[in-house]
């Protein structure tokens, strides 16, 4: 820890130094809201900061065996086709490993045994109000899938090296 004396140029400027002077919403789709606030910097000048903002979302790891559960679906927004790891929104008042266990079962047709919660955290804290999380599944039941009327998505799963090998290649 350091004192203000110790301080190097461009360290200042904690969060509570920032006072949000107005906060404005100006759209909403009921997937994100989107909007700025204005606040007064540590210099003394005012700036408008643009944000979206959307509900908690979960991404799962889950294994069956010596495998790693994944989908495939194509996103609109980018299109293109994607290899993920089951994802989706936290209901309000779910926790991210009930959320995890839900996605899992709806997205997949497997129901874990165990979630584990392994990390949550913010995501692109430079435009986004968005937290996620990353749970662990195992000991999975085939049960049916559960998709929802906008996913159209198909269940594979690859070798924990196979896995490793597709994410790391370029979209």
């Amino acid at each position: 820890m350091t004192d203000d004396s110790e301080r190097t140029e461009g360290t200042e400027g904690t969060a509570h130094d920032w006072p949000v002077i107005e906060s404005v919403v100006e759209y909403e789709t009921g997937w994100y809201t989107g909007g700025y606030d204005l606040v007064r910097q540590p210099d003394g000048t005012e700036k408008r900061y643009y944000w979206a903002e959307l509900a908690p979302a979960v991404v799962v790891v889950a294994t069956s065996g010596e495998e790693i559960v994944v989908v495939e679906q194509y996103r609109p927004a980018i299109g293109e086709g994607c290899l993920e790891l089951p994802a989706g929104i936290v209901e309000d008042g779910e926790s991210y490993t009930a959320a995890g266990a839900r996605e899992l079962r709806e997205e997949t047709g497997f129901d874990p045994g165990g979630v584990s919660l392994l990390e949550d955290f913010w995501v692109a804290t430079g435009v986004l109000r968005h937290r996620r999380a990353i749970v662990f599944a195992e000991g999975l039941e085939p049960v049916g899938q559960e998709l929802d009327d906008n996913e159209f998505l198909s269940v594979r799963t690859l070798p924990v090296a196979e896995a490793f090998t597709a994410a790391r290649e370029p979209p």
